[in-house]
C-alpha cells in the first residue's frame, strides 16, 4: 500500500467547532501549589535552625511545589473543547497490527467504523491511529498512520466525526481496545 503525502496531520490541524480554552480547575490547582509551596518556603525564615534537615527538606518541598505549579500553569492549563456541547475532547494514539491497515483505512475513508470486525488494537504496532474524541462522543477525528523506518507517516487525511457518526467511532474503540 503506497502512503499518500499529506500535510496535516491531526494533532497538528484545527477544526472550527475546536478550541482551546483555559481549564478552571487546572488553574485552580497550579495556583494552589504555587501558594502552597511559597507559603512552606516562607515559613523556612521563621525558624530559629535554618541549618535543620527539617528545614533543608522544607525548602526542598517548597521549591518542588512552586516549580510544579509554574509547570502546571504554563503546560496544564489548557483544555481542547468542542463548541457545540462545550466537552472536553481527549488525544490519544492507539497501535494496531500492519495485517489491519487495510480494513482500518476503508473505515475511516468510507466514515463506517464496524464494530464487528473484530480488529484488536495493541501496545505497540506499525499502525498508529491518533483520536480526538469528546468525552460526551458528539465529536470524533481519526487519523491513519503507518511506520516507515524512523518515523510514523500519514495514511489518510483526518476524518471528522459527529452525531451518532462518532458516537460509533467511541464504540468501535472501546471494542478494539486492548486488554
Amino acid at each position: 500500500m503506497a502512503t499518500k503525502t499529506i500535510d496535516a496531520t491531526l494533532f497538528a490541524s484545527s477544526h472550527p467547532d475546536i478550541a482551546k480554552r483555559t481549564s478552571v480547575s487546572g488553574l485552580l490547582i497550579s495556583l494552589t501549589m504555587m501558594v502552597a509551596g511559597l507559603l512552606i518556603f516562607v515559613s523556612i525564615f521563621e525558624m530559629h535552625d535554618k541549618s535543620s534537615t527539617i528545614s533543608m527538606a522544607l525548602m526542598v518541598v517548597g521549591t518542588a511545589l512552586i516549580l510544579l505549579g509554574v509547570f502546571r500553569l504554563f503546560w496544564k492549563s489548557k483544555e481542547m473543547v468542542y463548541l457545540p456541547t462545550g466537552s472536553v475532547t481527549k488525544e490519544r494514539s492507539m497501535f494496531f497490527d500492519l495485517k489491519h491497515i487495510g480494513e482500518l483505512t476503508e473505515m475511516i475513508e468510507r466514515g463506517n467504523p464496524d464494530c464487528e470486525a473484530g480488529i484488536k488494537s495493541e501496545s505497540s504496532g506499525n499502525v498508529r491511529m491518533d483520536i480526538m474524541i469528546s468525552q460526551d462522543n458528539k465529536f470524533a477525528a481519526l487519523q491513519l498512520f503507518q511506520f516507515v523506518p524512523y518515523t510514523y507517516t500519514p495514511v489518510t487525511s483526518v476524518r471528522y466525526f459527529t452525531g451518532s457518526e462518532a458516537a460509533a467511532v467511541s464504540a468501535f474503540l472501546s471494542k478494539c481496545k486492548a486488554v
